[in-house]
């Protein structure tokens, strides 16, 4: 009964270290699958539902302007934007039957085989039968909230040019599309208490977002929008919740002429710098422009491939 007793536990202690060693490749094998500049087409198979429908989100739905900055991830790649390289799974441990965390030692420098090494933790969890990547030192929480970040401003985003498009635009010879494009210069979350009657003192959020924006129609020719008219404007909009959706209520503008530059230092006050620099910047207001074009003609699944103001040469919306 002994020598059975002492073969069994032997037995057991041999499944639990194969058990371990495929839990370990299984690990080494999922850290091929850590996103870098892109997410790999096959990821899904690798990754948990959740963690890929973040990651999605983050890498091909966001809008360009607002994509993330995938910095955490950069040292799972070398500079030629290779396969992960100069990793060592150093142990596993299961945390239930559906969970288990693997320790990760990672060269500072893939390319130096004399480098440091930097310890990480890749989570595991099992779905389905299969091992799948889950989170990777608990950037899963970062992501979610840039995500919730993105979605805040992007949907303040979409009111002022909602707003410049219904208010702004109409002012001008309208033609088949009318695209703002928005410099953000700054923006401050405030509130302001109100009284109606005599109902209690409310608070109501809002936001002050000073900005330059530029107000363009186009028509559609062929494979290019071309320009029909258009405009420069810019100031302080104040943005109020309506509804539980944001909605410009008021919008102070620059004056032109001679007043320009004493109404900018007034609207700006402390970011009339910042505005300056923005302002005085063709290039940086060409690349702006381009970009957020590009973000409608894709939106909308244009048919067009540039856009072109009289007089000057097409500009493609090739990245």
């Amino acid at each position: 009964m002994k020598h059975f007793l002492v073969l069994f536990a032997a037995l057991l202690l041999a499944a639990s270290c194969q058990k371990k060693e495929s839990l370990r490749e299984r690990a080494a094998e999922l850290t091929q699958y850590l996103p870098s500049e892109s997410l790999q087409e096959n990821a899904a198979q690798f990754l948990t539902p959740h963690l890929y429908a973040v990651l999605d989100t983050l890498y091909n739905r966001l809008p360009q302007h607002e994509a993330m900055d995938h910095e955490w991830l950069h040292f799972f790649v070398t500079s030629s934007g290779s396969a992960l390289s100069g990793v060592q799974v150093t142990n596993v441990e299961e945390s239930d039957d559906t969970h288990a965390v693997a320790t990760l030692q990672v060269r500072t420098d893939p390319s130096d085989e004399t480098s440091a090494f930097e310890t990480h933790q890749l989570l595991m969890e099992k779905v389905n039968g299969q091992w799948l990547l889950a989170d990777f030192d608990n950037h899963l929480e970062d992501c979610q909230r840039h995500i919730a970040l993105n979605q805040k401003e992007e949907a303040l985003r979409q009111a002022i040019r909602d707003y410049l498009v219904r208010e702004i635009g109409n002012g001008y010879n309208l033609g088949e599309i009318c695209i703002p494009t928005l410099i953000i210069v700054a923006q401050d979350e405030n509130q302001e208490e109100t009284q109606v009657d005599d109902n209690p003192v409310e608070s109501q959020e809002y936001t002050q977002v000073w900005l330059d924006t530029w107000i363009d129609w186009f028509n559609v020719k062929g494979d290019t929008l071309k320009s029909v008219s258009g405009g420069h404007h810019s100031g302080l909009m104040k943005v109020e919740k309506k509804d539980g959706k944001p909605v410009v209520t008021s919008f102070e503008q620059v004056s032109d002429g001679s007043t320009f530059l004493p109404s900018a230092k007034r609207i700006f006050g402390d970011y009339f710098e910042q505005y300056q620099q923005i302002y005085s910047n063709d290039k940086l207001r060409d690349a702006a422009r381009k970009e957020q074009v590009g973000e409608y003609v894709r939106q909308h699944q244009l048919p067009v491939t540039c856009y072109q103001d009289y007089g000057w040469p097409a500009v493609s919306l090739e990245k």
